[in-house]
């Protein structure tokens, strides 16, 4: 009986070794960001799949939530409103994290054609982009040129696509 006690709680231990040592799923990667004086939980999309998808389906955006899109490069970009059914607004940052541009950006009939949705440009080379919860912007008084610090970890760096 005690053999039998002990080779459960091996292999529990081994299980919770397991799970404990298997990488995150870069889904559900979070970094705190403070914009101004508020801290936001911004979700990280650091892939190609997961910036190509972004907010898009969301039914609601939580007021410190949001997503920080992470490019390997700063050049121009461009955002749409793809499949969205809330408002956003969004931030570009160059490689310094400096504000290049901001947008509130408009909800648009949900079947809308990829080719007809507006955009929504960097104008100069942006290296991040953060969406917010649409009304978000105008709370936080920001303008072009101020820093938005943040530390992106070097195991995301390595991730990003």
């Amino acid at each position: 009986m005690a053999y039998h006690k002990l080779i459960q709680r091996m292999l529990l231990f081994l299980a919770l070794a397991l799970i404990a040592c298997t990488p995150q799923d870069a889904d559900t990667n979070t970094l705190p960001v403070t914009i101004g004086k508020q801290t936001f939980n911004l979700e990280l999309a650091i892939t190609i799949n997961q910036r190509f998808q972004g907010l898009s389906d969301r039914k609601e955006i939580a007021g410190d939530g949001g997503m920080l899109f992470v490019f390997k490069d700063a050049k121009k970009r461009t955002f749409v409103m793809r499949k969205c059914y809330v408002p956003i607004d969004i931030i570009f940052l160059d490689p310094s994290q400096r504000i290049v541009k901001m947008h509130a950006m408009q909800v648009e009939p949900y079947d809308t054609p990829e080719q007809d949705l507006k955009g929504y440009p960097s104008r100069w080379p942006a290296m991040y982009a953060i969406e917010l919860a649409g009304g978000t912007l105008e709370k936080l008084k920001l303008k072009d040129g101020d820093k938005i610090p943040f530390h992106i970890p070097e195991d995301v760096k390595q991730q990003v696509q």
